[in-house]
């Protein structure tokens, strides 16, 4: 494909940008430029078509002359996964937006991809609906979020985006518009599409479930220092069967030990420093972490729960009417090594130490501890053989755990140095996939594991 694509010419490259031109008007098609890239690889065209059939004529025209197509919504993960091999045209969704007209009391909405999810939650708001989705990408689409599997704190009681979804409309890759959902085989194959990175089809719109925004909403915050002390206070909260919302965990990085907010001799000192979470590890966080559970409902039942989960979790747990700055916010920075565990809640603390031992100091982690799924944060200036052995110790642990790691980003020395995915279960199942909807390997060519 590369080569097809390379192999154009003058002549052939500007009949590309004519027929560009023609399928979504001079102002929505152009040459690529610098910030035009997928995970550091360049496109050649940028295309913006202004609805489903200008979109599948891009598609067409990239089936005509073997070029490689990418989607792109509003690019806040553009650099999330696997560089693909080839990126000719780059396939803007921003026109595919737009937010279907339902009767108030209906139980689904239709989106365009294009269309920024905090925009649909605007909409949907002034009738008392939302949708169950608060991915942390500020200004992500929602074709976006299904593509990247992206979840926030909601995850934990509703289930992630795609578990919203009861329906799609997508491209496959020779143009032709599909849709699928109504039923069980439909949205088995709806949500194959969830985290494919729009390798496996172009998404052009979703019916999504909607639901009645809460009366009421309460945050109980506790203070936390180790993983086993979270281990211990999430098992408390699940077994008291109060129905949370979400349970998030802060954990920063630093090395001093920490400071007690109570004075030597004090009995929640003394308690502190005889936890079995203190002992045996010589770096701790530089401040106390945070471990925070949202709850939602009417407001007098909230607040009795609110009131149950600070007796549980005892005197320095507190009720807050709002969120903590840092919810809905991943704990890396552009440029570091993104990491993504995910292991059973009983073993997470076991996933967190094994981390914290490799890197040989505490590794800022945060994420929704009630389910064993967390992000983490590796400095990007860390050599990357350095992170590959850093790779290679936690994985070793999480594999006898049923875990995994994934890198979600990296710096561009990291992504040539280690296996981004390390082992999935699911590869057979998603080569198939990729041999049904995409056999030329032209949507997004090894964007995902494997090379796919």
């Amino acid at each position: 494909m590369a080569a097809a694509a390379s192999s154009l010419g003058r002549s052939g490259a500007l009949e590309i940008t004519r027929r560009l031109a023609a399928i979504c008007g001079p102002p929505f098609s152009r040459l690529a430029g610098p910030a035009d890239e997928v995970a550091g690889r360049p496109a050649r065209w940028v295309a913006v078509p202004g609805g489903p059939h200008a979109a599948a004529e891009v598609l067409r025209l990239a089936a005509v002359h073997d070029l490689a197509v990418v989607p792109r919504g509003a690019g806040t993960k553009i650099d999330w996964g696997a560089a693909p091999v080839q990126v000719d045209i780059l396939l803007d969704t921003g026109r595919l937006a737009g937010i279907g007209h339902e009767p108030v009391d209906s139980l689904v909405t239709d989106v365009g991809a294009g269309t920024p999810l905090r925009a649909v939650q605007a909409t949907l708001e002034r009738t008392g609906q939302r949708l169950a989705m608060d991915a942390p990408s500020p200004g992500a689409t929602v074709g976006g979020v299904l593509a990247a599997g992206e979840a926030g704190p909601l995850r934990h009681r509703h289930g992630s985006p795609c578990d919203q979804l009861l329906g799609v409309r997508y491209l496959a890759a020779d143009g032709e518009l599909i849709s699928v959902g109504g039923g069980a085989p439909g949205l088995d194959l709806a949500r194959l599409l969830c985290g494919s990175q729009g390798a496996l089809g172009v998404l052009v719109s979703a019916s999504l479930r909607v639901q009645p925004v809460p009366a009421s909403r309460l945050w109980v915050s506790r203070p936390v220092w180790t993983p086993l002390e979270v281990h211990d206070l999430v098992r408390t909260i699940l077994s008291a069967r109060l129905e949370p919302s979400a349970i998030e965990l802060d954990l920063p990085g630093g090395t001093p030990r920490p400071r007690t907010p109570y004075p030597p001799g004090h009995p929640a000192a003394v308690a502190r420093e005889r936890h079995p979470s203190m002992s045996g590890r010589a770096g701790a966080p530089s401040r106390a972490g945070s471990l925070v559970v949202l709850l939602e409902g009417g407001p007098a039942d909230v607040t009795e729960r609110a009131e149950r989960l600070v007796g549980l979790l005892h005197g320095e747990a507190t009720i807050a009417h709002s969120a903590p700055t840092w919810w809905r916010r991943y704990p890396f920075a552009p440029g570091d090594t993104a990491l993504r565990l995910e292991v059973p809640i009983g073993d997470l603390h076991a996933a967190v130490y094994a981390l914290r031992d490799a890197a040989g100091t505490p590794v800022p982690v945060r994420g929704s501890a009630g389910l064993g799924v967390v992000h983490a944060a590796l400095p990007g200036a860390l050599a990357a053989d350095r992170v590959a052995s850093i790779l290679a110790a936690v994985r070793g642990v999480l594999l006898a755990r049923q875990g995994r790691c994934v890198v979600v980003s990296a710096p561009a020395a990291v992504r040539q140095a280690v296996d981004l995915w390390g082992e999935l279960a699911g590869l057979a199942q998603l080569r198939a996939a990729k041999r049904h909807l995409d056999p030329e390997h032209r949507l997004a060519p090894g964007r995902l594991p494997g090379g796919l």
